[in-house]
């Protein structure tokens, strides 16, 4: 059956779905061809040092290895801003997991081996891992990640609190955090010639095409970068991660397609991680609850080896009015893996310290917390002045508190119990600013009346393809299977990377212009087509990446019901709800996908995910899966996912802004004060493991 015409925001089933639950989607290790090979790279055993020493001499008597890549042999690179690729390229080793050989072989179990028989030297140093407020290696950097300012401030801030009637002045930590994606990390490389082909598991394989270019001294138009499939990366695949460089320094060695897929325990070392945060934050208010000054200061580690720095305390710079502020940032250089991109850094552990600490303030209030959050809506955006292009968190706000039924919400602290179970409920704000990179698609019109969009976009499981189609079919006037659309590979239109909640809105831009233009340059036609059809294309540069005189943000709110077991200290949400204001939303099925999926990646922060960093060893001592724990079916409640309708005229043709972020954001506070709530007790680190609430429980401190 024919789509109606106008496709835009219904629920359209993915289009690679099939091929993905057949198992027919080949992601970036299923890419054989003949005579690959297979790599095992081999992790650093110190926390600091240098190698003094590498026998690969049991490694190549393994049957089946090829040849064994070290830093005294391995090909060299050209150079990179980013040093986490420089691998292989000298003897330091600056944290623990930092790769020092790579064992090439005919199967990956004879790599697997081959790599567990290199011996290496190392001369140590000593190291520090440990993260502290008062850090005597702190320092305010120039700026937070994404080129924000790392400190902002407005009017009186420390004297406005001083002097303010209701004071609130309370830390959050939170730990470090990992992306784990379904697919880890890979990459197959080949040398066709002087041609080489990469397939790898990418955000965005433009990028990764320009970085290898650069690495290995390559033209660009001499490397082809296929990412069709990709499972998953929640910011971790947003840059070229060292698989990449290795996979095709083997090949260049060998001669051979390579094969280098991470194994899961070597993920937190060497493709970025959330970097723990350590927050205070200073709420001056009236009695009528109006903010008279917001202080929220955040310090956070970095590695030696390239600046990162979580920009933890922006969204106080969006969230409230008040006229007295300071935002900042102090960062500390250790001994660890780069921090990295993870889903919504910054906003994620930002506004779980910016709105367990407007719970708080409440408390002290004895006002309720979504009349706190109404109270304090501002009518521009606090830190720039200028006008919100729209904003209706007021509007997310009421609409939840109707659908959670907030209003039959005993105030009262530990006033609902259920046998030894403690029940409660938390609301908490969230917001992600709208993000929109230049791009180029073309668009084609066949003779068979079909129609073919090409834009080198990323599907990284958020349905993109399908999104895309839905655009194109809109302006083309189409049903939706006539529709037909490439992503996926560098010799595609380029796209910027999938990162920020920006892909539709960067991507579906070019694509509603291409399609706009084609539409017109048919219909100044008669008779048929050519036979490779006509086609036109679009590039947004120079107005995608101008500046707006809007504050451009989508806002939510996030409900949650907890139930607290006083026996065994075991914390279980029963209900979830978010309700969002995110624009026009082009696919129902899969913006709710996204929002579940981003509530419960907060539902984990919250509860489970959690990462040590082991200060005699060096190390994350959470891994992998067994003992990081993400949420399972059984912690998962039915959850609900709602927007109200948002026609936004200063964003893109399309009206739209990102919503693979906004999930995660505020729903670990919004259950952290439901757990408040529910025990009144407040627990300010993460996660909120049952020995956590056992202790809190029993009178100790949290």
């Amino acid at each position: 059956m024919a789509e109606p015409a106008s496709v835009s925001g219904a629920p359209a089933e993915r289009r690679e779905g099939r091929l993905k639950v057949t198992g027919t989607a080949r992601y970036a290790a299923e890419h054989a061809s003949p005579g690959r090979l297979q790599a095992w790279p081999v992790p650093a055993a110190v926390a600091r040092g240098r190698v003094t020493r590498i026998d690969t001499a049991a490694a190549l008597a393994v049957p089946g290895v090829v040849t064994v890549l070290t830093p005294d042999d391995a090909p060299r690179l050209a150079g990179s801003d980013d040093a986490t690729l420089a691998v292989l390229q000298d003897s330091r080793v600056p944290h623990r997991g930092w790769f020092v050989a790579l064992v090439v072989a005919e199967t990956l179990e004879a790599a697997r081996v081959g790599a567990a028989a290199v011996d290496v030297g190392y001369a140590t140093e000593e190291h520090d891992v440990t993260l502290t407020d008062a850090h005597p290696a702190g320092y305010v950097p120039e700026q937070a990640n994404g080129g924000y300012p790392a400190v902002r401030e407005q009017g009186d801030p420390e004297g406005a609190f001083g002097s303010s009637e209701v004071r609130v002045d309370v830390r959050y930590r939170v730990p470090p955090l990992h992306n784990h994606p379904m697919e880890p990390h890979a990459t197959t490389a080949r040398w066709d010639g002087d041609l080489l082909t990469v397939h790898t598991s990418s955000q965005g394989s433009g990028v990764v095409r320009a970085v290898l270019a650069q690495l290995f001294d390559v033209p660009q138009e001499r490397i082809t970068v296929h990412a069709e499939h990709v499972g998953g990366g929640f910011g971790s695949k947003g840059t070229p991660r060292p698989d990449v460089v290795l996979a095709v320094m083997a090949a260049t060695r060998t001669g051979r397609p390579v094969t280098v897929a991470l194994p899961r325990r070597f993920l937190p070392a060497v493709v970025g991680h959330r970097a723990p945060t350590l927050h205070r934050l200073r709420l001056g208010a009236r009695p009528d609850g109006r903010l008279t000054s917001l202080l929220h200061e955040v310090t956070t580690h970095t590695s030696h080896a390239k600046e990162f720095v979580e920009q933890a305390a922006t969204p106080g710079r969006v969230m409230y009015a008040t006229p007295n502020s300071r935002t900042a940032h102090r960062v500390v250089p250790l001994d660890v893996p780069t921090p990295s991109w993870m889903r919504a850094p910054g906003e994620a552990p930002g506004m779980y310290a910016l709105e367990s600490a407007m719970d708080e303030l409440a408390t002290e209030l004895g006002m309720d917390p979504v009349a706190l959050r109404v109270v304090n809506e501002p009518e521009a955006e606090p830190d720039s002045g200028k006008p919100f292009s729209s904003r209706h968190l007021v509007e997310c706000l009421r609409e939840g508190a109707r659908r959670f039924g907030w209003d039959r919400r005993d105030p009262r602290p530990r006033a609902r119990e259920e046998g030894p179970l403690l029940i409660g409920s938390g609301v908490a704000a969230a917001t992600y600013p709208v993000l929109v990179w230049p791009s180029k698609a073309s668009a084609r019109a066949l003779p068979d009346g079909t129609f073919l969009v090409s834009i080198n976009a990323a599907d990284i499981g958020t349905g993109s393809r399908t999104v895309l189609a839905q655009i194109a079919a809109d302006v083309l006037d189409v049903p939706l299977e006539r529709v037909r659309i490439e992503v996926g590979r560098t010799d595609l239109p380029a796209a910027s990377l999938a990162g920020g909640s920006s892909g539709t809105a960067s991507w579906g831009w070019p694509v509603h212009e291409a399609c706009t233009r084609l539409v017109a340059l048919l219909g100044d036609r008669s008779g048929p087509l050519p036979a490779q059809g006509l086609a036109v294309e679009a590039d947004t540069a120079g107005r995608a990446d101008a500046d707006s005189p809007y504050a451009r943000h989508a806002f939510g709110a996030h409900f949650a019901e907890v139930a607290v077991d006083t026996v065994t200290g075991e914390t279980r949400v029963r209900r979830l709800l978010g309700v969002y204001a995110a624009g026009r939303i082009l696919n129902a099925r899969t913006a709710r996908s996204q929002f579940v999926g981003g509530m419960v990646m907060g539902l984990g922060m919250a509860l489970t995910e959690g990462s040590t960093m082991d200060a005699a060893f060096g190390d994350f001592t959470e891994s992998d899966l067994a003992s990081y724990h993400v949420p399972a079916h059984a912690d998962v409640p039915d959850i609900e996912a709602h927007w109200v309708d948002e026609d936004d005229p200063h964003l893109n043709p399309m009206g739209s802004k990102g919503i693979g972020e906004i999930g995660i954001v505020g729903t670990a506070a919004a259950i952290a004060n439901a757990t408040h709530h529910a025990t009144g007790i407040r627990f300010r680190a993460l996660p909120l493991t049952p020995d956590r609430v056992l202790t809190g429980l029993l009178g100790r401190s949290t």
